[in-house]
């Protein structure tokens, strides 16, 4: 008996409320999966000339006013499991909020994951580009990660597999061989008392709503910092903080 697909599938689906900015137009096609196996059915059921695209909470993606002629698949609402797995690692599913893993590293009296609060996104997206904030990345706490192909196939790869650098990775599957994607993460952090994890997090968060326009339709800091010197800082020395064009705005709070 065939299993059936659990999760939904959309097709001419909008796309601004799925992205930080709150623009862009519709997908071909969108799939939120209800779990992993529910993932591994759709991908072995698509068309393989279908182009896939990965949508975690939108943020870092600009989706352009004309839409995309693509399947778009946003695990978000499926892939959320986290839990422990031994001494000191978490598994975390690419749906997963930055942000509530770095809650369940409090919870779970692990040190040094407060700076996933910082990340708005979801840990696929943070996988796939080496995500960072407040002085910690991504890729300094993998130990492994499980991907997904085209066909369907679940793969545990060890982080040596891959070369990581700033806000950047290379590896199987993304710059190697078939295209693969992220589905979870195996992270390893040191244990001690959560409560300074969480007295971090909450200061870090304070300074974070101080400085940056927390609450608007915004890109994020999304320029990359160049080697010595600050993305922020350039565009500001160039007068462009506040600078205006149409409805969009650079930040006078933060350039």
């Amino acid at each position: 008996m065939t299993k059936l697909i659990r999760g939904k599938i959309i097709p001419n689906a909008p796309l601004s409320k799925l992205n930080t900015w709150r623009v862009g137009g519709h997908a071909k096609l969108l799939f939120k999966p209800a779990d992993i196996e529910d993932l591994v059915l759709f991908m072995q059921q698509l068309n393989s000339v279908d182009k896939l695209i990965w949508l975690g909470l939108g943020s870092n993606v600009l989706i352009a006013d004309t839409g995309i002629e693509s399947t778009v698949i946003v695990p978000k609402t499926g892939l959320n499991r986290i839990d422990l797995q031994g001494e000191n690692i978490i598994r975390v599913e690419a749906g997963v909020t930055c942000a509530k893993a770095a809650k369940f590293c409090v919870k779970h009296d692990l040190l040094q994951g407060e700076f996933f609060a910082g990340i708005p996104g979801t840990i696929g997206g943070a996988l796939h580009m080496n995500a960072g904030a407040f002085g910690g990345e991504t890729w300094d706490y993998v130990v492994a990660v499980e991907t997904i192909d085209r066909q369907g196939n679940i793969r545990k790869r060890s982080a040596d597999e891959y070369q990581t650098t700033y806000r950047s990775v290379t590896g199987p599957g993304i710059t190697e061989g078939e295209p693969e994607w992220f589905v979870a993460g195996y992270f390893k952090l040191p244990s001690g008392d959560g409560q300074i994890t969480a007295d971090k997090i909450k200061a870090l968060l304070k300074k974070r709503g101080e400085t940056q326009p927390i609450g608007l339709p915004s890109c994020g800091s999304v320029f990359i910092n160049p080697e010595g010197d600050f993305s922020a800082r350039l565009i500001e020395v160039c007068g462009l903080k506040g600078f205006t064009i149409g409805g969009a705005q650079v930040s006078e709070k933060h350039a």
